[in-house]
């Protein structure tokens, strides 16, 4: 309801303007006049100038694609999650790591979807790149604040990203090469108008570079690369009837191996995905989305050593998860003011935490007892979007949610000092295949109010309450190939989050300039951490992974500022956060609560994107944080020949401030009206400074000289140095 105006313009015709008066459901037809010179560039947008003061949504961001392409960028490739990274309250991992920990929450409490499909680990190269390939994407929009009740199983973040659905009217190609990396996209017409396909592939080759070099030395067999597909095929069967096929599908491969040793290992991991999606209006008012859902996400181990060029003893280690997922969504308009949605899902797990082989000498270790997980996630939701008038929106949901472990399974029983067997009868529980063990069930209310005060301000406030059934267990505040998934079970219950924010909002200069101010509040109970001294795998196959977790509970709160100018010559924007996140664990630190360890005070981001020319455009990026939280021993002793180390209160300690400054300068080719081209030059840490990745502990030992001693020395490893780079992009 109310009046709204249309800008319509197109290449080659005048743009035109038209007021209308949304009173009723109506029909509109736009004649353009023809214009007798080209434009270079139309850009369509489905959300207004104003959508961040008149939406219901908190804390909610909207990443435009084109904008990733003017960014300095690590070694020449654009990257989705480094890019969000530079937002307030998202926070980054370590140095170049494409994690990234949102409010508070760990890396495993962020949903990631790629055409609907759950990503697992969403890194190449041991985290410093994401698996999203920039050229196939069409949107991105990450939500921080109150979730719509649709969303759910993650208790900080909803990262949803959208693939491109392919050019239906003619066929176009794009891509790049870099310094470490090429890309290639192609998309076009099946059919004119009815179907189209696009495909996007990726690859590095800095073994193939590097193989030559390696050659009759020890070095021989040793590299490393990573690859992704990404496809998509759309259909239209009618006005009311469309159907999508999407995939994906990537590998990160590791190889080493020393003749000196004798030993050489291979490690692929990656994911899989593939979704089909139909799409059905059943009138102008009722729309339906049914999705058949696939994911797969795996890491494998293969080691051989050999004697005399003959293997002697082979070994291999496999985890992952799979999903099988349906999801029945429906959208009901009931008028211009008032939207539901309601909807179910069910997914399939199959958990494999850790499976073992070994062969020594043709004798066969392999275990015959793998344990794995099976378990149903299950929901249903309704969510009501009202507005009541022009002040008052108003976004409310309920969903309720349940987890149910099944069968086959086996549980190992420790007694009171921890041991396996140890117990004279029913030492291990064995559990029939389809048999219910453990089912848990909750009900997840979520709520956004919008008040505008003009138009150009308005306040905000939500609540969410939600699940988590699945959880990652690490060791490291990166995302890693070896971390391991695991359900809620028995003896782990789901995760339970409660985030209550507000925030208020303002535009100056007719939306030119965007600026924000939000606040958050965040409880987390059932968190789990690995018991202390506990080192994952030691126990492969005689042992339940999560019999050696402990729960405890979170807490996160923070103010995050926002100023960006998203129009002109200069464009840009300033993200800063200030915030404080603890843990508290009984079994951990002595009960006292500590800090987490991708806590961070302060995080500051700056970019400026300035359009010197047509074909020039120069861009900066400058971060600052605060540093990451660590342990520092206290002690050392030397008793009987041995060093005994005591340590201090869970990380207490601080690594120095981490602070880089990256520029970027890209320029276009001449134009031409089939071909496209433009050079980018990035350098990244452009003023060399050595940030901290991480802090270990050498002991340097002078008693066998007069006056000796033993130090415990804290040596700082710093990764990147300045790095420059350059690519070149094209289309036609």
């Amino acid at each position: 309801m109310g009046e709204y105006k249309i800008i319509s313009s197109y290449i080659g015709y005048k743009t035109k303007s038209e007021n209308i008066n949304l009173n009723e459901n109506k029909s509109i037809v736009l004649y353009l006049n023809p214009e007798l010179f080209e434009i270079e560039e139309v850009t369509l947008s489905t959300k207004s100038e104003d959508y961040n003061i008149k939406s219901a949504n908190l804390g909610k961001i909207e990443l435009e694609v084109k904008k990733l392409e003017q960014l300095p960028v690590l070694m020449g490739e654009k990257d989705v999650l480094k890019s969000i990274q530079l937002l307030p309250g998202i926070q980054s991992g370590n140095e170049g790591s494409a994690g990234f920990y949102v409010r508070g929450g760990g890396v495993d409490q962020n949903l990631i979807l790629l055409d609907e499909a759950t990503i697992y680990n969403a890194s190449h190269l041991f985290g410093f790149f994401s698996v999203f390939n920039s050229d196939a994407i069409n949107d991105i929009n990450l939500i921080k604040g109150s979730p719509s009740s649709n969303y759910g199983g993650r208790l900080a973040s909803v990262l949803d990203i959208n693939m491109k659905n392919g050019n239906k009217k003619k066929f176009e190609a794009n891509g790049g090469i870099g310094l470490i990396s090429s890309r290639l996209t192609v998309e076009g017409p099946i059919k004119v108008d009815t179907s189209s396909f696009i495909v996007s592939a990726r690859r590095t080759y800095i073994d193939v570079l590097t193989k030559p070099y390696l050659e009759n030395t020890e070095y021989a067999g040793n590299g490393y690369y990573f690859y992704d597909l990404t496809a998509k095929i759309n259909y239209k069967f009618s006005d009311k009837d469309q159907l999508f096929f999407s995939g994906y599908f990537g590998r990160d491969v590791f190889s080493f191996s020393s003749s000196d040793w004798g030993f050489s290992i291979n490690m692929p991991w990656g994911n899989a995905t593939s979704s089909v999606r139909w799409n059905h209006v059943f009138s102008n008012k009722l729309f339906m989305n049914t999705s058949l859902i696939f994911s797969d996400y795996k890491f494998e181990f293969n080691g051989v050593q050999e004697i005399n060029n003959e293997p002697t003893a082979k070994s291999s280690l496999f985890s992952g998860i799979k999903d099988w997922a349906l999801k029945q969504d429906f959208n009901y308009y009931l008028n211009s003011r008032h939207t539901v949605k309601f909807g179910i899902n069910n997914i399939y797990h199959e958990f494999t935490p850790s499976s073992f082989t070994a062969e020594i000498d043709s004798i066969d270790f392999s275990l015959d007892n793998v344990i794995k997980y099976y378990a149903h996630e299950y929901a249903f939701y309704i969510n009501d979007e009202y507005k009541f008038n022009e002040k008052l929106l108003i976004n409310s949901g309920i969903r309720f949610s349940g987890f149910t472990h099944y069968g086959p399974f086996e549980r190992y029983l420790k007694d009171d000092s921890g041991n396996i067997g140890a117990l004279s009868t029913d030492s291990v529980l064995i559990y029939k295949s389809g048999e219910k063990i453990k089912s848990y069930f909750g009900w997840e209310p979520r709520i956004s109010l919008r008040h505008l005060i003009n138009d150009s301000s308005s306040i905000k406030i939500g609540f969410n309450q939600n699940y988590q059934y699945i959880h990652l267990t690490s060791l490291s505040a990166s995302s890693l190939p070896t971390d391991v998934w695991l359900p809620s079970s028995s003896i782990v219950k789901p995760q339970l989050g409660r985030q209550y924010s507000i925030g208020y909002y303002k535009n100056f200069l007719k939306n030119k300039y965007e600026t924000s101010i939000e606040g958050y509040y965040k409880t987390m109970n059932n968190l789990i951490e690995y018991k202390d001294n506990y080192i994952p795998g030691i126990a492969i196959g005689t042992d339940n992974p999560d019999n050696n977790l402990t729960s405890g509970k979170g807490k996160s709160y923070g103010l995050e500022f926002f100023v960006g100018k998203n129009s002109g010559n200069l464009t840009g924007w300033i993200g800063y956060t200030i915030s404080k996140t603890t843990r508290k664990f009984e079994t951990l630190n002595n009960g006292n609560i500590y800090f987490s360890k991708f806590d961070r005070t302060h995080d500051l981001s700056c970019v400026i994107n300035y359009q010197i020319s047509e074909r020039l455009n120069i861009s900066s990026v400058f971060v600052y944080a605060s540093g990451n939280t660590f342990t520092l021993p206290e002690q050392a002793y030397l008793i009987d020949g041995q060093i005994l180390i005591d340590w201090g209160d869970r990380n207490s300690y601080r690594m120095d401030p981490y602070h880089r400054m990256d520029l970027s300068l890209t320029l276009k080719g001449k134009k031409n009206k089939k071909f496209e081209s433009n050079w980018s030059i990035s350098v990244y840490n452009i003023y060399n400074r050595q940030n901290p990745y991480f802090i270990y502990f050498d002991i340097e030992n002078s008693l066998g000289q007069e006056g000796g001693s033993i130090e415990l020395v804290a040596k700082q490893v710093s990764l990147f140095p300045i790095i420059p780079s350059i690519s070149w992009n094209f289309k036609f």
